[in-house]
């Protein structure tokens, strides 16, 4: 039996991809939080809303692929440096703009720039840290995704206040990113594999998209994403809105009500979920995905309730939409390291951009126009009830409200294909084993 080595400089190295994944999701939220401010500013309508969330997704999505060839074959840390130079400067472009259409380009950018930065971080992770560790460190690398938010949603509406201006945000956001891309560019990064018990070819192997397409439980992992990254991305580009119409609450009151949502919580289920996952993967070989399967369960029914039970009390729909919220990030810690368990590591930065692609292309990339739209056309249902023929804010609140249901019957469809992945699991995980003794770079004698 080998021991599973683990770099000297992991723990240091995962600190800096925390912190550069916490600035990635700041920076991708304001203008969620903004968007009420923008939205009364340029007449917008809740499809063009949801169409910035859904072309800074697809942007990410297609770049997403590239730049994971050039982190599979190059330096990720010169791949995730320049991504975040490109992104923190492009966010502080975004507070220049005059127009809706030039906000869209520069958002463009911005997610080209991000795109660079979690295929390469992922595949670093996995290099860096030990099969049996890897759930608790992709837990702390993912909580920079509720920390981000949280600061986020904690802050924007303050800074809003303070300066009188949506703009100022994106300014401010943009220095810490460009401060942080000095470090990452100085990482010293392992050998591909080296946290692996059997050593590995270091060549790249050919056919990387068909032979990690080949995999089912990765073909399974990645429609359960793309229906994931729906309900995540519509809940997270339309909360605060939703809050602002429907509970009637200012911005920063609706912006921190999200926060407490979408971070809080993910700061307890990334951590204790991670730590979980371990625990029972060491006990039934595809537990972890078991266990996202149970906790998409609750997430569906949280969710559908809170949004069922229609105006109760806000700290009663904050507390069980966030309950919801908390089983919901299991899927994180869970997930990222199943696909580690299943993909050769000389392709884990091309499986995670493929992986992104569906999630992004499908998954964020739909929800926020389909929520948005279907918002639309809930608020005129709800006029033409009424009997008016003039579009109004209390109209805008039932049908942004009600196009929400959206977020649980993308959860539950989650979970049917997480459990369809655990099926094939077991095989995919020994499959990837013994093509790594078949392929490893150094003869059976060595290793004795």
């Amino acid at each position: 039996m080998h021991a599973h080595p683990q770099a000297a400089n992991a723990w240091r190295i995962l600190f800096l991809l925390f912190l550069a994944n916490l600035f990635n999701f700041f920076d991708r939220t304001i203008p969620a939080i903004i968007i009420e401010p923008i939205r009364l500013e340029w007449h917008l309508s809740d499809i063009q809303i949801g169409l910035i969330g859904t072309a800074f997704t697809l942007v990410y999505a297609i770049a997403g692929l590239p730049l994971a060839r050039l982190a599979d074959n190059g330096s990720r840390s010169k791949v995730m440096g320049w991504g975040l130079v490109v992104w923190s400067g492009l966010t502080a472009v975004n507070g220049m703009v005059g127009s809706f259409w030039s906000f869209l380009l520069v958002r463009l950018g911005v997610g080209i720039g991000e795109a660079s930065y979690a295929p390469a971080a992922n595949s670093l992770i996995g290099d860096l840290f030990p099969p049996e560790r890897r759930a608790r460190a992709m837990g702390i690398f993912m909580l920079g995704l509720p920390l981000g938010l949280l600061l986020a949603f904690f802050t924007i509406g303050a800074m809003v206040q303070a300066f009188g201006s949506w703009r100022a945000p994106f300014f401010i956001a943009a220095v810490p990113g460009l401060v942080l891309a000095l470090f990452i560019f100085m990482i010293r990064e392992p050998a591909r594999g080296a946290a692996e018990a059997v050593p590995i070819a270091q060549e790249a192997p050919d056919k990387p998209l068909r032979r990690v397409l080949s995999v089912p439980t990765f073909a399974w992992l990645v429609l359960a994403g793309l229906t994931f990254n729906f309900a995540s991305y519509a809940c997270n580009s339309f909360m605060v809105p939703m809050l602002q119409r429907y509970y009637q609450l200012p911005l920063h009151e609706a912006a921190v009500a999200t926060g407490v949502i979408v971070g809080v919580t993910g700061l307890l289920g990334l951590t204790l979920g991670g730590w979980l996952a371990d625990k029972v993967h060491q006990r039934w070989a595809n537990g972890r995905l078991l266990f996202a399967s149970v906790s998409m369960l609750v997430a569906t029914l949280a969710t559908a309730w809170a949004l069922h039970a229609g105006r109760i009390e806000l700290g009663l729909f904050v507390v069980v939409f966030g309950i919801g919220w908390l089983f919901s990030y299991n899927f994180y810690t869970c997930v990222y390291t199943a696909i580690q368990d299943v993909v050769q590591p000389r392709l884990r930065a091309t499986a995670m951009a493929l992986y992104f692609a569906g999630l992004y292309l499908l998954g964020g990339g739909l929800g926020p126009v389909v929520v948005g739209g279907l918002s639309d056309h809930f608020a005129q249902a709800a006029m033409r009830s009424a009997g008016e023929l003039q579009m109004n804010e209390t109209f805008k609140a039932v049908g942004l409200h009600d196009a929400m249901y959206l977020i649980p019957v993308a959860l539950m469809l989650t979970l049917v294909f997480l459990l369809l992945a655990s099926r094939c699991y077991q095989r995919d995980a020994q499959r990837m084993r013994d093509g790594m003794v078949a392929d490893r770079a150094l003869p059976a004698a060595e290793l004795a």
